[in-house]
């Protein structure tokens, strides 16, 4: 019998064992998951695994896939590693390098595939991956093999005795529960896949500049750094509109970009296939892109550096813009507006599309470029608003006064009956009528909370379009927050699958 030590490979030499393994006539069974907190049903589907084969072997979802909710996982990948090496129905374990077992399954060619009997009943796998890794399976000649052992649920287990979350969020979502299950949830983020959307906004490219610092400079009084590397990703209303993509089966946007330095290749690198993009171009200046320089180690933000014209475009152009907007704005049921006061809605743009026909969400940021001249109040007849406290305040000159009645002032001003207000680690505030929903915030880890905001938007607006319980549209915006703030960049987006798991942990 090897040594717990012993059984713990990377997984191109389980690879190349299983291989020796089978050629010796060996029959190799596989197990995959999580296995955050092991416990007596994990052992039992590994002695049941064992039993159907002359070797068996585990792979682990690595910390970076897991999404079980937060704080998830309670214990890292190496401590899993060695506690499941520990066990002396597994002759080995490797940490996976992929979200799912279907590459994995074509590495190691295993004879059996082995799930538990949660996975028997096939429409309850949220992401579809039972049918994937079966399809697998299948296709190097093996088969899924499902084991009828006791049940446990690890995050049933983690919730009720180790779970990360406050008591006023275990409160809050005890009430939640008493109102709703995760299915009500689930079949409203699946009814939003109908809609036709179109966002309107400002693209952005973030560029991340990875830098080591070096000191003092010698010979100036400045600090230096080495480059080390960087990377670039879609932001404003891309990530918006890659976000939608999600949620919906189609999504069209429109927005400007540079003449110069227009950085069209890449936003088509880094745009979901289900959106169409209608680019306009203007003459004066580049695409906005946004280079913030990071420190390695922690990936601190040391300081940003902007390349953009944020003066409005030019009245040929905005004409060009408002003519395309007249032809096409009301084929849609949502319009969504990401403006981030870098010159592409103009006072004539917002009034064309506030007298469309469609659903209208808006989104009016503040930022460093545009602080002070960028509100909410410039939107007079939207269905759906989502901004942050700062944003609520400014318009009004009140740094100090009730929540509350600044919501019910904007939503006077702007005839907005739907307002959502992001209150970062306080959570948020979501009026619909003349009611008030607060939810607490859920995010344990945060990496970047650039884009955050906007992922909270994407997937609310949908909500709010299609008029689901307003109880619901501040708990959902909270767990794409949590989501969206371990994101480094708007590398990828929130996606559907993932949110549902997420919203389950909380729910089932």
């Amino acid at each position: 019998m090897n040594a717990p030590s012993d059984k713990i490979l990377s997984l191109n030499d389980l690879a190349k064992s299983i291989a020796a393994l089978k050629q010796e006539g060996k029959r190799v069974a596989h197990c995959h998951g999580c296995f955050d907190l092991l416990h007596i049903g994990h052992m039992k589907h590994f002695e049941s695994a064992a039993r159907e084969a002359d070797v068996l072997v585990v792979t682990l979802t690595p910390d970076r896939y897991v999404n079980k909710g937060p704080g998830r996982p309670v214990f890292n990948e190496r401590l899993r590693l060695e506690s499941i090496a520990a066990l002396e129905a597994v002759d080995f374990v490797a940490l996976n390098d992929w979200p799912t077992a279907v590459e994995t399954i074509n590495l190691l060619k295993p004879d059996l595939y082995v799930k538990g009997p949660d996975y028997k009943k096939r429409e309850e796998d949220i992401t579809n991956n039972i049918g994937l890794e079966e399809a697998a399976v299948q296709a190097i000649g093996g088969r899924l093999h499902i084991t009828d052992d006791v049940q446990f649920s690890s995050s049933r287990l983690i919730g009720a005795h180790m779970s990360p979350l406050d008591p006023s969020v275990k409160d809050y979502i005890a009430d939640l529960k008493q109102r709703f299950k995760g299915d009500d949830v689930l079949a409203e983020l699946d009814r939003a896949a109908g809609l036709k959307v179109l966002v309107i906004g400002d693209t952005i490219i973030d560029e991340y500049h990875y830098c080591t610092p070096l000191g003092k400079a010698s010979k100036s009084p400045i600090i230096s750094t080495r480059y080390e590397y960087g990377e670039s990703f879609a932001g404003g209303v891309l990530a918006v509109a890659n976000h939608l993509s999600q949620y919906c089966e189609s999504v069209d946007m429109v927005t400007c970009l540079g003449m110069e330095a227009s950085c069209e290749d890449l936003i088509a690198s880094r745009l979901e296939r289900n959106v169409k993009a209608r680019y306009f171009y203007r003459k004066d200046g580049p695409t906005p892109v946004k280079r913030r320089y990071l420190d390695t180690y922690l990936d601190n933000k040391l300081f940003e550096v902007t390349f953009m014209n944020d003066r409005h475009i030019d009245t040929a152009l905005e004409n060009e813009i408002d003519q395309y907007l007249r032809d096409h704005i009301d084929r849609y049921d949502m319009v969504l507006v990401t403006d981030f006061g870098h010159g592409l809605i103009t006072p004539a743009l917002i009034a064309r599309i506030s007298a469309a026909k469609p659903f209208l969400a808006v989104n009016a940021q503040t930022n460093s470029n545009n602080y002070g001249f960028n509100y909410i109040t410039r939107y007079p007849a939207a269905g759906y608003v989502s901004i942050d406290e700062k944003e609520l305040r400014l318009p009004f000159g009140d740094n100090y006064g009730s929540l509350e009645d600044l919501v019910r002032k904007l939503g006077s001003g702007t005839k907005c009956d739907k307002v959502q207000i992001t209150l970062g680690q306080a959570g948020s505030i979501y009026k619909e009528g003349d009611t008030f929903y607060r939810a607490p915030a859920f995010a344990t880890l945060v990496k970047d909370s650039v884009g955050a905001g906007d992922a909270v938007l994407s997937v609310t607006s949908l909500l709010a379009c299609q008029g689901t319980p307003p109880e619901l549209i501040p708990f959902v915006g909270n767990c794409v927050g949590a989501m969206a703030v371990e994101i480094i960049g708007n590398k990828h987006p929130v996606y559907k699958d993932k949110l549902k798991k997420y919203i389950s942990y909380f729910l089932k």
